[in-house]
């Protein structure tokens, strides 16, 4: 028996006469760029996340890219985020000529640490701070980061909070959900995240009129009346095609959810079970509602050795990530030199995704379970 790491088909069979119906509307329409089917897919994300406004676009990716750029954030500031992230993180910043300052993960849920963050704020003289223009952190593996005293330095020096919420959508803290907390939330809809698409994706959600005015326009080349330029934007505008596969997945998102959560519960009871505590360390759910985009274990040892006879056994797996964004050959003129984040490096070393995704049965999480046991014991 085989078990993959994700199984998109199953999803697809369930709903596939909806998303047929939808692209058949999209066809006759001929409406390809933005349009109705945008707009109604913007204010059910808006309602989701809990926020007054959302904007479509192009990518994960460039929902961070012109979030920062309605920020105003641009060639020689500094952005402050963790460097155990997906590389369009570090890279969004990067592009638009500023520059990543790091700090380490919590060991636990591999977000931000805020005794981390507020160490480095306190370490930084009056001129250093002033560089600082905001702050990136990152909701991985589906929980978020601990918010409020990120929130709370934000405002004392006030810095611009962006969510990258890529992994995280329907995540809460504190009841309040993922997008909804900073000035921006930034999120995916690649095809692999718990909502995706049938190809590239995105959205920002804020709760601001300027700033949601500022997306609009920077979407559209910056402009608002066709034709008419008051700032320089880009090309960042979401498909009618993907809107509406998105709109009707997100009717089975939470459903889909409490299945992931599900499929979680069982792997711990199956570890316990297995006696397995000298070796692997689940998932900690600090946060009230952690949506499972992955269910990633720490490894004590022989991580990748475990990994290869994982996948001999037909059992699909991931590394998200295995080398952290401060010791990325591309990263290197930044300064950061290996030790610099220990947590951050240990996780990259030592962590390991299995298989989560709704249409797993409970016969394949079984055997996920008795082979890594297989393995160590």
């Amino acid at each position: 028996m085989k078990v993959p790491l994700l199984d998109l088909k199953i999803q697809y069979k369930d709903i596939k006469d909806e998303i047929l119906k939808v692209t058949e509307e999209i066809f006759e329409s001929q409406y390809f760029i933005l349009g109705p089917h945008v707009v109604r897919l913007e204010e059910e994300i808006a309602r989701y996340c809990h926020v007054d406004y959302a904007t479509g676009v192009s990518s994960g990716t460039d929902a961070l890219i012109i979030s920062m750029m309605a920020a105003g954030i641009g060639a020689g500031d500094r952005v402050i985020t963790t460097p155990y992230t997906f590389f369009a993180t570090i890279g969004s910043i990067t592009r638009l000529g500023a520059k990543p300052v790091f700090v380490d993960i919590d060991p636990e849920t591999y977000n931000i640490s805020p005794e981390a963050l507020k160490k480095l704020v306190l370490s930084m003289g009056k001129e250093e701070l002033a560089g600082i223009k905001g702050i990136l952190p990152v909701h991985l593996y589906g929980q978020c980061a601990d918010m409020d005293p990120v929130i709370n330095l934000a405002k004392e020096y006030n810095l611009v909070v962006i969510e990258d919420a890529a992994q995280a959508i329907g995540a809460e803290y504190k009841s309040k959900r993922a997008g909804s907390m900073g000035d921006f939330g930034c999120f995916s809809f690649f095809p692999s995240k718990n909502l995706g698409a049938f190809g590239d994706g995105g959205i920002v959600t804020t709760n601001s009129k300027s700033f949601q005015d500022k997306l609009q326009a920077l979407r559209m080349h910056g402009s608002q009346t066709k034709y008419y330029h008051s700032i320089v934007g880009g090309n960042f505008r979401l498909d009618a095609l993907q809107a509406a596969i998105v709109s009707v997945k997100l009717k089975y998102l939470d459903s889909w959810t409490k299945i992931r959560q599900e499929n979680a519960r069982k792997y711990r009871e199956l570890f316990a079970d297995a006696a397995l505590d000298d070796f692997v360390r689940l998932p900690v759910e600090v946060e009230n509602r952690h949506i499972y985009n992955q269910f990633v274990i720490s490894l004590n040892s022989k991580r990748d050795e475990l990994r290869t006879f994982l996948a001999d056994s037909g059992i699909g797996t991931e590394i998200y990530y295995p080398v952290p964004m401060h010791l990325q050959e591309c990263f290197s003129y930044l300064g950061y030199r290996e030790n610099d984040f220990p947590e951050a490096e240990y996780a990259a070393a030592h962590t390991l995704a299995l298989p989560i995704y709704p249409g797993l049965s409970d016969t394949q999480i079984e055997l996920v379970v008795e082979k890594i046991k297989l393995f160590y014991l």
